[in-house]
């Protein structure tokens, strides 16, 4: 995906922004100085791309990794007037002066045991006089009389001028208080966040199968619906939460990521009637091996969304990962990838499962372990 914003920014994958910010707020923290001793940051990039989620991502982390509860203000600045910073002017009680009433985003807790992350979203479709107002937040923590806590991280995001979203330039004088990062499109990136936060398996599947369909913005057309990895975390949702009957829920799906995506989709997930009952795999009954290369895909995004939700049953896990011996490498290989993603330490349950150690040492793959 071709940066748009600027040929000097830094250009960088979600999971590699998140695992930078994630390490330099948490140096920060745990040596207990000051977030400001960060700049605010601010993320560019497309529609759906993933800012939000790589938002909410530093905040896990830094909740792993302090101990400490983190509060996300999400605040639209799209949605805002300059006022409804500053907040609203009341008289004092002599009525000799304005006092401005506290907005509600500065309303934070200031204990030692919770750090807060005020969002600025969609800054750059805010309107100038908006942005102005912005200011004040991202370098000096204030908005008129009003002043954020220490313990609160600022971080911006927003859409490019080309993207042919609502956007608009943003003025220098801001642009220069902010440290800013581009974010790319990468699959690989997105896969381990799926995998981590339990994106329905057929979408997972379908996206490991076609990867190049997770990205379908293009601004050079009009279209209202189409695929990026917000649009399918909803497909995901609906599939998760409402019906996984994809035949029935097309037209939601259409509605999300486009009738032509929506379509193959379709077609695609047709294969999962073939594929053996995850139970069995499981338990460790004998069941038979799909052999077109589609099916594959779709036998180890199911196998993945049944693991992750079983992820702490070793019987089960090793079951599964003999079943795995019989797939063709890459695909054994996927799989056993999916798994070491649910989450940062997973391994070290991994390595205490037979099976694994078992293909780990065949592969030479084994990271904790001795085998390198």
């Amino acid at each position: 995906m071709a940066s748009t914003v600027s040929t000097n920014l830094p250009v960088m994958s979600i999971d590699r922004t998140v695992n930078m910010l994630s390490e330099s707020y948490l140096s920060i923290l745990n040596a207990n100085l000051s977030p400001k001793a960060l700049p605010s940051v601010m993320l560019w990039g497309p529609p759906g791309v993933g800012k939000s989620q790589a938002v909410r991502q530093i905040a896990k982390n830094i909740e792993k990794g302090t101990g400490k509860h983190v509060e996300v203000t999400d605040v639209r600045l799209l949605l805002f007037n300059p006022i409804d910073l500053r907040g609203i002017p009341v008289a004092s009680e002599d009525r000799t002066l304005a006092v401005w009433l506290k907005p509600k985003i500065f309303q934070m807790d200031e204990n030692d045991g919770t750090v807060n992350i005020l969002f600025l979203d969609e800054i750059s479709a805010a309107p100038q006089s908006v942005q102005a107002a912005a200011y004040q937040i991202t370098l000096d923590r204030v908005v008129g009389e009003h002043k954020l806590p220490d313990n609160c991280i600022v971080i911006a995001a927003g859409n490019r001028v080309t993207d042919k979203s609502v956007s608009f330039k943003m003025p220098k004088a801001l642009a220069n208080r902010l440290l800013h990062i581009e974010i790319e499109g990468s699959y690989e990136s997105w896969r381990r966040w799926a995998v981590e936060n339990g994106i329905n398996g057929k979408v997972l599947g379908y996206l490991s199968f076609r990867s190049d369909r997770l990205f379908g913005f293009d601004s050079t057309n009009d279209d209202l619906a189409f695929p990026t990895p917000r649009s399918w975390e909803m497909v995901s949702s609906l599939l998760n939460n409402v019906n996984d009957n994809v035949a029935k829920t097309y037209p939601m799906i259409a509605g999300l990521i486009g009738v032509g995506p929506a379509i193959e989709f379709r077609t695609w997930c047709a294969v999962y009637n073939d594929l053996p009952r995850m139970e069995d795999v499981f338990s460790g009954k004998a069941t038979g091996i799909p052999h077109k290369t589609d099916a594959m895909y779709a036998l180890v995004s199911s196998m993945t969304a049944y693991a992750y939700e079983h992820k702490n049953d070793m019987i089960a896990i090793g079951n599964s990962l003999s079943y795995a011996k019989r797939l063709p490498a890459d695909f054994a290989e996927l799989l056993v990838q999916n798994y070491r993603d649910f989450d940062k330490d997973y391994e070290s349950f991994l390595l205490s499962v037979p099976e694994y150690t078992e293909y780990a040492a065949k592969r030479g793959r084994m990271r904790n372990g001795n085998v390198q």
